[in-house]
């Protein structure tokens, strides 16, 4: 690779995304933690309490695993009493799942515990800087998919 193709991770904005992501991940993996759950199993309970009835497939995608995956955290949340699904699909093969109360509770923590991270990364940027980051990360993601 030449050295003009080559990626200076000094200044490399997809490097310091990932640097961002890696830190915000880590940061609610710690908030969590105490919690019992994993930014995985915070991120289907948001996703059900937002969409209820999603499918394993379609809370895959949302909380950016495989369905094997997520197909392993919903057998054990329904286990554990937090998630509910039907025994045989309603229509076709997707099995909807539902939050029960047990899933709302333990949710409500999670999410406090999981925005006030976001209130800590956020704290150095104004209203306007906040708004200009959030308009500046949507675009990059329509850009980026718009090629896919």
């Amino acid at each position: 690779m030449s050295q003009d193709a080559a990626v200076d991770l000094e200044t490399s904005l997809g490097y310091l995304l990932k640097e961002a992501s890696s830190a915000l991940r880590t940061a609610m993996e710690e908030v969590l933690r105490p919690l019992g759950m994993s930014v995985t199993h915070y991120s289907c309970l948001e996703l059900l309490a937002q969409r209820p009835g999603l499918s394993n497939s379609e809370l895959a995608r949302g909380a950016f695993v495989t369905r094997q995956t997520m197909n392993v955290l919903l057998q054990a949340l329904e286990r554990d009493g937090e998630v509910t699904r039907p025994t045989a699909a309603p229509v076709g093969k997707a099995l909807p799942t539902r939050l029960t109360p047990r899933g709302r509770r333990n949710l409500e923590q999670a999410s406090a515990a999981v925005r006030s991270v976001e209130l800590k990364m956020l704290s150095g940027m104004s209203a306007d800087e906040q708004t200009a980051a959030f308009r500046a990360l949507r675009s990059m993601i329509v850009a980026l998919r718009d090629d896919a």
